[in-house]
């Protein structure tokens, strides 16, 4: 007989070579510059029955931020911004899960970005689930969420002549991610 008082709980690694996470933010106010970070890394718990007691722990390398234009991403990597060589990591640790209807779940945490640490709630979807040729199985979910840069004192910006700033408040989070768990036979 199963213990129904212990989490039936997975333990997943994110697989980076196949996960995305990518940020989207208003430029001069009249279109959108999009960006990604390369190097992501964490663990999820996941409890199939009880999502509630699933965990998520995430670490971004914050100088791995890409927007294909390497002066912008300098600047990005600064102390106007980022500041990475003080804060090296963005991190995001689930403080509760829930489910959302089938398949959707809010995923709330603690985001820390710049030093700051604030709470977000991510709406997740699960993509879909197999078996790799390996063995190991893979799960994959989307989420995104928005937040407000200046709440993570990330205040540089400037005004432009014609009214307006250069850069937007609102950041749009959009995240890619497949999660992968050896084959016993691998674990061993």
């Amino acid at each position: 007989m199963t213990d129904t008082t212990q989490p039936e709980t997975k333990p997943w690694r994110i697989d980076a070579s196949h996960s995305n996470v990518e940020f989207a933010v208003r430029h001069l106010m009249i279109s959108t510059v999009k960006g990604r970070f390369a190097g992501v890394e964490g663990a999820v718990t996941i409890d199939e029955r009880d999502p509630s007691r699933s965990a998520v722990d995430v670490t971004i390398d914050a100088a791995s931020i890409d927007t294909r234009v390497e002066q912008r991403d300098q600047h990005l990597r600064s102390a106007d911004f980022f500041e990475v060589e003080k804060y090296p990591a963005i991190t995001f640790k689930s403080t509760h899960v829930a489910r959302n209807g089938e398949g959707a779940f809010a995923v709330t945490g603690d985001l820390t970005i710049h030093g700051v640490t604030r709470s977000v709630t991510l709406a997740v979807a699960e993509e879909g689930r197999t078996r790799d040729p390996w063995g190991n199985d893979r799960v994959a979910f989307s989420a995104s969420a928005k937040i407000n840069r200046k709440d993570f004192g990330l205040h540089w910006n400037q005004v432009l002549e014609a009214g307006g700033v250069a850069v937007g408040d609102e950041i749009k989070i959009a995240i890619d991610v497949e999660l992968m768990r050896q084959a016993a036979a691998q674990a061993a």
